[in-house]
């Protein structure tokens, strides 16, 4: 046999060892079709790119991990908390959540206290350093990505400062996401130095991605000081006035939670079991008082690889579903799966008001133009499209009948949906929703609606750009 047989031959074994595994894994159509795609457009780069990002590998040392923490984390869970669990919920939306974290995790929701929406960066750094400055035990944070500039600075001195006055610092950054900041950064060795426990999670390089995924991330945002006061929501320790300065989608708009109590004991377990499944070390959170029963809750939702991959899929069709008046969803990038596209289509169709906030400028044109392949459907059915056009509109929020609001880390798209470690919660309280409706609304006066007549004369090259993302959407 000739060198160049035995190549043709060992391609289309190759190929079609791929085929198979693919349709065995029994995955949506739709992302079937676009790997499908990918390796008849792309001869044996799409088979190179299948192997390393076409399968939910969290590798097997994370994997025997996660599956050896999922009972003590539970009965951790519920023997610190489950005084503090909410009654369910009245509305349906609520309730569907309430049910579906209930189902998963033994506790539907706990109570929380002194809850503020916080979406000034200036005010979102002098509530850090506030609390990090009158932290006495623990400090514990997370961000995908971390800035050395600006604000962040102070943050760092704050940080040394608490360690080299005892207070015990754990933090987890996301190391494609913050590479610069490993490869280049100063600081890093400043803190280490003074004691904080600074660690890439996930770390990406050849040997350890021929085992997992490379594309798997850690895009959690979440501070919690002493177990008892947290932040959560959508901002990077990142000053906007320095990070990305001078592109032309303009500053990050971002929403940052802050609540205490129960709740916030809860979101620093759930940073213990980041921190064992990236370390091996188990550090559940230990109370030094009781915590005070409150008559607010919400719901916790970690999602990702070996927390239930598929939970946030199912939050998001039940409560579209369930409906009632009003939808408004406010996201950085819009890649919906077919089932959320049409339960937000079908939304619109039986008379709810169905709003979607953007960008107008995306920082992702691959995103932008997929995003775009699903505005003729929704603007059909009688979804209202906004632009936002003071910035990149980071903020991930979605609120349904003004009576439940779901805030975290999640972009709506496949990658937030299946792949990446997420942070969301959903709040039941009237007047915490209507603080987060009440930034919503400022949002859209900030923002300019698609014409539907103008959007169907858009250049003809879009279009071409938008069919071609429609068909690789399930993989973004």
């Amino acid at each position: 046999m000739q060198i160049a047989d035995f190549f043709v031959v060992f391609y289309w074994l190759l190929t079609a060892s791929v085929f198979l595994r693919i349709i065995f894994k029994r995955r949506p159509v739709s992302s079937s079709l676009a790997w499908v795609l990918i390796i008849i457009v792309f001869p044996f780069l799409g088979v190179l790119i299948y192997l390393f990002f076409g399968e939910i590998q969290l590798g097997k040392r994370r994997a025997e991990r996660a599956n050896a923490l999922r009972t003590p984390f539970l009965e951790n869970l519920t023997k610190f908390l489950s005084g503090h669990e909410t009654p369910e919920p009245k509305g349906h939306a609520a309730r569907s959540i309430y049910q579906i974290m209930h189902q998963r995790d033994g506790i539907g929701g706990l109570s929380y206290k002194n809850f503020a929406v916080l979406a000034d960066p200036d005010s979102i750094f002098d509530q850090w350093l506030h609390d990090i400055e009158n932290a006495e035990r623990d400090i514990r944070m997370e961000f995908y990505i971390w800035h050395p500039h600006g604000r962040v600075n102070e943050v760092t001195e704050a940080l040394i400062a608490a360690s080299e006055r005892g207070v015990s610092i754990e933090i987890l950054v996301d190391h494609a996401g913050s590479w610069p900041f490993f490869m280049f950064s100063a600081d890093l060795k400043r803190m280490r130095a003074a004691g904080i426990k600074l660690l890439p999670t996930l770390p990406v390089n050849i040997f350890r991605n021929l085992f997992r995924r490379v594309d798997l991330r850690l895009h959690r945002k979440l501070l919690v000081i002493d177990h008892i006061i947290c932040y959560t929501g959508s901002m990077n320790m990142a000053d906007p006035r320095y990070f990305n300065a001078h592109k032309k989608f303009g500053p990050w708009i971002d929403i940052m939670l802050r609540f205490e109590g129960a709740a916030a004991f809860g979101v620093s377990k759930v940073f213990s079991w980041d921190w064992e499944l990236e370390t091996g070390e188990r550090n559940f959170p230990q109370l030094k008082t009781e915590l005070e029963n409150c008559n607010r809750w919400l719901s916790i939702i970690p999602s990702g690889p070996g927390q239930g991959e598929a939970v946030m899929h199912q939050i998001m069709l039940s409560i579209i579903h369930r409906a009632n008046s009003s939808i408004t969803i406010a996201t950085p990038y819009f890649v919906p799966s077919e089932a959320i596209f049409e339960a937000l289509c079908h939304a619109a169709q039986r008379g709810v008001y169905v709003c979607i906030l953007l960008p107008k400028i995306s920082d992702s044109k691959m995103a932008s133009f997929a995003s775009e392949s699903f505005y003729s459907g929704l603007l059909n059915a009688g979804v209202e499209l906004r632009l936002f056009h003071q910035g990149l509109l980071h903020a991930k929020a979605i609120v349904v009948d003004s009576e439940m609001a779901l805030v975290g880390s999640m972009n709506i798209d496949m990658r937030s949906l299946q792949l990446n470690f997420e942070l969301s919660v959903a709040i039941y309280d009237t007047e915490s929703c209507e603080d987060i409706c009440e930034l919503l609304s400022s949002y859209k006066e900030q923002s300019i609606p698609v014409d539907v007549n103008a959007w169907h004369e858009r250049p003809r090259y879009r279009r071409v750009a938008e069919r071609f993302m429609y068909f690789l959407s399930p993989l973004l």
